[in-house]
């Protein structure tokens, strides 16, 4: 049974050792290091080669890779490495790692050519400066080829033990059966289309899929992403969620196929052996079979996760950092006997071991089967999965569950803003040439407030000199770091960290987004112009996200609504042959009876008079059927004051509402409130906590009211994203992909919170005229049936 290694991980397994060791050093970007490469290539004769891809074997273990250069003029192999600031700066852990990596392909170009002896090189690019450091130690092959014995012989039993898992889980899973009694309706459909997708020949295949709420969209896309693995030879599956909550369904789900694996795993029964009449030798001992146990990780956010949140992540002041590498493989071997990996196994493993337990679980992602995690793990600018993705070359399925959070969460991921007033104080910290490069952005900054004609102000393009002095002053901050570490909360480095993710998205700057110009209360600058804040602001994420999806075999893109399919298609960057799929709902009409108020309006211009009516209607609705109800506003100030008018108007009725400060226990408290024999009206904003992710079965809710269409505000910003989505995608849909279609989305996972199971009976009622049109009706779920009030 053979298995394969890249060079780089096999050398991260085995020649990592001492401290972990996370204080911040100035790294070059990704474009930095490819033309560091580069340009070091370059300055090479003639005959020197490049990027020679290299093999070789020990025992059953396959070593693959490509070596950086080779002049064999000077035979001389060099392993290249680009860093910024001063080479001190390189920790000494980075060193040998890098070490490790030339003598190993040093060997591997030995064996190719028939090499007896070598020059091997580190070459340490300088990006700052261009400056080139070359270390070099000279071996011959017999050395090398030791070392290169010495690490597969530390990685083989591990090779094996992996091999052996990964045959293990291809069997079981090939067996797999559906872990319920029976699919659900709208679940099979579901399921037959992930498992279509899934086994595509081609990669960077995508699937939308709307499914309601009720047909198990967990596990109907968990089972038949896990059935196509053995054949498209799948490495990963990646279950990414928005909130806790999915979490803890997909660890459910996959909890229910590991029960279904272990009892396909069970022997069957045995007759019991014949009388004999003298007794038998016993059989040599035969290995057992590998468990054939999903392995199962779920990743902890690091402020959750952190043992001491007070310390640095290193060894001179993390205890759970010093040794880190150094006990790392005794900790891994630990964590196979742990099923699944869960956090609190995960943590319980590390600290019996002394290490820290949130970069234990970033270990495990390399050994894992499945890995349940934040959107932000695959789609960030930083993405930890994706970069593993890309560079183990792993092939993976992604599924990405209620998958219309992805639009805002990548917005996040892919903003950045500079407050005039974080630059004030990192100038008032800073000294020398960081001051004066900081001085010097302070000025550009200030021109362009000055030229400002209102408090808000998008721009085509972020200026030119602005963006100079910021990047002169990232670099300025990063060769002084070099030379003196700062500390965590130093204002200059806070203001770094921001300000190298503005420059990175400058640099990617285009139609799909906006830089705007926020002009604050103060005065900042030498002339004390107004302060403001700049932010390049994300509007379609797309052109970020597309790489991501073509990065995974096949991506499944799920949720209860994600109406229309154009729109989330063209916003999210999926491509043009993606497939969709609307899955029947398990519930039938007469569950939920749709009541649209129609001579109600909720614009902002008549708030005042919609108030008693609102408050009419929820307190006639209540009369009619006592119960729980939630009630949907679009603002605190709206929801504070239709129940201030429905207590005056109908005090007898039992109110409680959400506040804008409320706290984890807040809302615990507020859910609490919602019991089978409960009574009373719950009032919440919609797009808040209450209206998503909350699950009320039966008589724990049996009605909502939604008293507004969800409509984004009508302010600056969002009428700027109005406009750059017209440029984008023509002048008829910026209005519907700026507003429409993200207010009803917010509408329809607020309603959706009445009807949770097939023997659920509820209302919903509907409250705006503008409901009554038929743009507006043909966004609504295709089971509602909806039915209009005078």
């Amino acid at each position: 049974m053979s298995y394969t290694v890249a060079v780089r991980a096999l050398c991260e397994f085995t020649a990592r050792a001492g401290d972990l060791d996370l204080r911040f050093t100035p790294a070059p970007s990704a474009l930095e290091g490819m033309a560091g490469h580069s340009l070091v290539q370059s300055r090479r004769g003639k005959d020197y080669e490049t990027e020679i891809s290299l093999a070789g074997e020990y025992g059953d273990l396959r070593v693959r890779g490509r070596a950086d250069g080779f002049d064999a003029g000077a035979g001389q192999l060099e392993e290249i490495k680009t860093y910024r600031g001063q080479i001190e700066g390189v920790r000494a852990h980075h060193r040998a790692l890098h070490w490790a990596q030339a003598r190993i392909y040093a060997h591997l170009l030995c064996q190719a050519r028939g090499l007896q002896r070598l020059r091997v090189a580190l070459v340490y690019f300088n990006v700052g400066n261009s400056e080139e450091t070359v270390l070099v130690q000279e071996e011959d092959a017999a050395t090398l080829r030791a070392f290169f014995e010495q690490q597969c012989a530390l990685f083989l039993d591990w090779a094996r033990s992996e091999a052996a898992h990964r045959a293990a889980r291809e069997a079981a899973l090939a067996a797999l059966r559906f872990p319920m009694q029976g699919f659900r309706a709208g679940q099979r459909e579901l399921a037959v289309a992930v498992y279509r997708v899934a086994r595509a020949q081609q990669g960077g295949q995508c699937l939308m899929a709307q499914a309601p709420t009720g047909i198990g969209k967990t596990l109907g896309t968990i089972f038949p992403m896990l059935k196509a693995m053995p054949d498209q030879g799948l490495d990963r599956l990646f279950f990414l969620t928005a909130k806790g909550t999915g979490h803890a369904l997909a660890l459910q789900a996959l909890a229910s196929v590991n029960r279904q694996i272990a009892e396909q795993h069970q022997p069957p029964p045995q007759e019991p052996a014949a009388p004999q009449p003298l007794p038998s030798p016993p059989a040599p001992p035969t290995p057992s079979a590998p468990p054939a146990r999903l392995r199962v990780l779920a990743i902890l956010a690091r402020d959750k996760a952190c043992e001491h949140p007070d310390k640095a992540c290193h060894g001179d002041s993390c205890p759970l950092a010093r040794g880190f590498f150094d006990r790392l493989p005794a900790a891994r071997a630990a964590a196979l006997q742990q099923a699944p990996w869960d956090p609190p196994a995960v943590r319980a493993v590390a600290l019996a071991h002394d290490i820290c337990p949130y970069y234990l679980s970033q270990e495990l992602v390399r050994w894992s089967d499945v890995v349940v995690a934040d959107y932000h793990y695959f789609y960030d600018s930083a993405a930890m999965l994706y970069a593993l993705t890309q560079a183990q070359q792993w092939k993976v399925g992604v599924l990405v569950d209620e998958a219309h959070n992805l639009l805002e969460r990548a917005r996040r991921m892919y903003t950045a803003e500079l407050s005039q007033f974080a630059l004030a104080a990192a100038r008032k910290a800073a000294t020398g040439a960081v001051r004066k490069a900081l001085d010097r952005l302070s000025r550009s900054w200030s021109a362009l407030n000055r030229e400002q004609t209102a408090s808000y102000q998008a721009h085509e393009e972020v200026p030119a000199g602005l963006l100079g002095a910021v990047q002169r002053a990232v670099a300025a901050i990063g060769d002084a770091n070099a030379d003196s570490p700062m500390l965590p909360g130093d204002p200059v480095l806070d203001f770094y960290w921001e300000a190298l993710q503005f420059m990175a998205l400058a640099e990617q700057f285009g139609g799909h987004a906006l830089f705007d110009v926020h002009l604050l209360p103060g005065r900042s600058g030498p002339r004390r112009t107004p302060a403001s804040t700049l932010c390049i602001r994300c509007v379609v994420p797309a052109p970020h996200l597309a790489a991501r999806h073509a990065a995974a075999h096949a991506s499944v893109l799920f949720s209860g609504t994600l109406s229309p399919p154009h729109f989330y298609r063209d916003i999210l960057g999926l491509p043009e042959g993606t497939h969709w799929l609307e899955a029947d709902s398990p519930f039938q009409a007469d569950q939920l009876d749709v009541q649209v108020a129609g001579h109600i309006s909720t614009r902002y211009r008549d708030r005042d008079r919609s108030l008693r009516p609102i408050a009419d209607l929820v307190a006639a609705q209540y009369a009619r059927r006592p119960g729980n109800y939630l009630c949907f506003f679009s603002s605190f100030d709206y929801l504070q004051r239709v129940a201030e008018c429905l207590q005056r108007a109908h005090p007898d009725l039992p109110v409680w509402l959400q506040t804008p400060s409320m706290d984890e226990e807040g809302r615990a408290a507020f859910l609490a409130r919602f019991t089978e024999a409960g009574q009373g009206v719950g009032f919440a904003v919609l797009g808040g906590a209450f209206s998503e992710g909350v699950d009320l079965p039966g008589e724990r809710l049996i009605g909502a009211f939604v008293a507004t269409l969800g409509l984004p505000q009508v302010n600056p910003v969002n009428e700027e994203m109005k406009r750059a989505m017209d440029r984008q995608f023509g002048a008829d849909k910026g209005y519907d992909y700026s507003y429409l279609y993200p207010g009803l989305r917010k509408v329809v996972q607020a309603a959706g919170r009445v009807i949770r199971s097939e023997r659920d009976r509820g209302v919903v009622f509907l409250i705006d005229d503008r409901y009554r049109r038929g743009e507006v009706q043909a966004l609504l779920p295709r089971w509602w049936r909806v039915e209009g009030m005078r």
